[in-house]
């Protein structure tokens, strides 16, 4: 059974940082690439960024470039996505996914997790 256990959200005020891990369960997670994706309340999912399988391949969205990092440890068979510089509109719930293959954008994505809430406010 395929399983992704998110961690890491929490309070922070706007400019501060917050890291994220993504433990993954039940697949060979070496094998395919992941990402990143958030839900502000009341809007839709949007999508963060992506990892290869690899690692080598990394993909961010406008909005968070140069602010946010992706990574992943494939021996412990964990993804991360460190958050600086956090503004009030990166609030939301976010959720790591998995793609059907190697790449990050290769599409749909699986979501498996509850995700993990990170608020922003001052």
């Amino acid at each position: 059974e395929v399983q992704l256990v998110e961690s890491g959200g929490g309070l922070v005020q706007p400019g501060g940082s917050l890291r994220l891990s993504c433990a993954a369960f039940g697949f060979t997670f070496s094998d395919y690439g992941m990402s990143w994706v958030r839900q502000a309340p009341g809007k839709g999912v949007e999508w963060v960024s992506g990892i290869s399988a690899g690692g080598g391949a990394i993909y961010y969205a406008d909005s968070v470039k140069g602010r946010f990092t992706i990574s992943r440890d494939n021996a412990k068979s964990t993804m991360y996505l460190q958050l600086n510089s956090l503004r009030t509109d990166d609030r939301g719930m976010y959720y790591c996914e998995k793609s059907p293959d190697s790449s990050p954008m290769t599409r749909p994505l699986y979501r498996v997790g509850q995700g993990n809430l990170v608020t922003v406010t001052s």
